[in-house]
């Protein structure tokens, strides 16, 4: 591991800090400076030349400060010589712009993923991007890791009978499906219609969910709308409670209240890719450190980081029934 540094911007110190403690290197320093004409200045405090580099910054609000912290670090490594640079962001917010679905919009995935790379990025380690076609947009290697592992853990163990898995919409099925299928429970998901940022509709419910406690799993709950008209829809068709849980817990604008108060939540779990929210206190959070720090020492060995995934891939995964769509 000497040969490994790694810098954090302000995003989220405290996973990185983390991570160097399961790799057992220290976070290297750097000193950030805003102009009061608001512009950034990045320095890096340790020395890079030949070095394997790693930088760790998830693209959370401010999203875009975070995002010009991580191209400015990048930059400096590689101006100091850095012989690897690997952008490490847990969460890329811009996985979302994805595709081209209204006139004169900008994919805002594609071009965050060029920036990267013209700062100098060689290779990027994330998880659970929004959309797989995402991990397209880069022209340099992409690490993809996923926290259904980790996020099945907490579950196992408790008497799970009666126990549906349930994706708000069709799109994310094909992970609920996997998630199930560590967990030996069926699957079910949303048909969903997205109106606005905040506002969905979910107009019908695949698979059956009466009499059934719901384990509700998402990629990354914003603002909590989608996942709120998902246990409106599911207790109409007669499903008792739910466990909400997801990788990237944002939880922005109302979706604390909306989750704290709604009556069929049982818990909310999420993990440590972004930074905890205030005022939660039951939130339950579960740490992917180690696994990024797995990655990172994989990376730099030159060895397989998909092989962390041989327990999770449905093809090392118990026998299922089908999804029922």
């Amino acid at each position: 591991m000497r040969e490994i540094v790694v810098f954090s911007g302000n995003a989220h110190t405290e996973l990185a800090e983390q991570i160097c403690k399961d790799l057992g290197v220290p976070l290297s320093p750097v000193e950030i400076h805003r102009f009061s004409n608001d512009c950034l200045q990045v320095q890096l405090q340790a020395n890079c030349r030949q070095r394997d580099v790693y930088i760790v910054q998830p693209l959370v609000p401010p999203t875009q400060d975070h995002l010009m912290e991580l191209l400015l670090m990048i930059d400096a490594a590689r101006g100091a010589s850095a012989q690897q640079i690997t952008a490490v962001i847990p969460h890329y917010a811009y996985a979302r712009s994805d595709k081209k679905d209204a006139s004169r919009i900008s994919i805002g995935g594609r071009l965050v993923a060029d920036m990267l790379t013209t700062a100098g990025a060689n290779r990027v380690l994330t998880m659970s991007l929004h959309a797989p076609q995402v991990h397209g947009f880069f022209s340099v290697p992409v690490d993809h890791l996923t926290a259904i592992g980790i996020l099945a853990d907490h579950f196992r163990g408790r008497d799970l009978s009666d126990t549906v898995v349930v994706s708000p919409d069709l799109g994310n099925a094909k992970t609920a499906t996997q998630f199930a299928r560590l967990l030996g429970l069926p699957v079910a998901a949303g048909s969903k219609q997205r109106l606005s940022d905040d506002r969905v509709i979910i107009d019908t419910i695949v698979g059956d969910v009466s009499g059934k406690r719901a384990i509700v799993l998402d990629d990354e709950i914003a603002t909590g709308g989608s996942i709120i008209e998902l246990l409106d829809r599911l207790k109409d068709r007669g499903c008792t409670s739910a466990a909400v849980a997801c990788t990237h817990g944002l939880f922005a604008g109302p979706a604390v209240e909306r989750l704290r108060s709604h009556p069929s939540i049982t818990e909310v779990i999420s993990t440590d890719t972004v930074p905890r929210p205030t005022g939660f206190p039951d939130l339950q959070v579960t740490s992917v450190a180690g696994l990024f720090a797995e990655a990172i020492k994989r990376i730099h060995g030159g060895e397989s980081v998909s092989s962390l995934f041989d327990g999770v891939d449905p093809t090392h995964a118990p026998p299922q029934p089908k999804l029922p769509f």
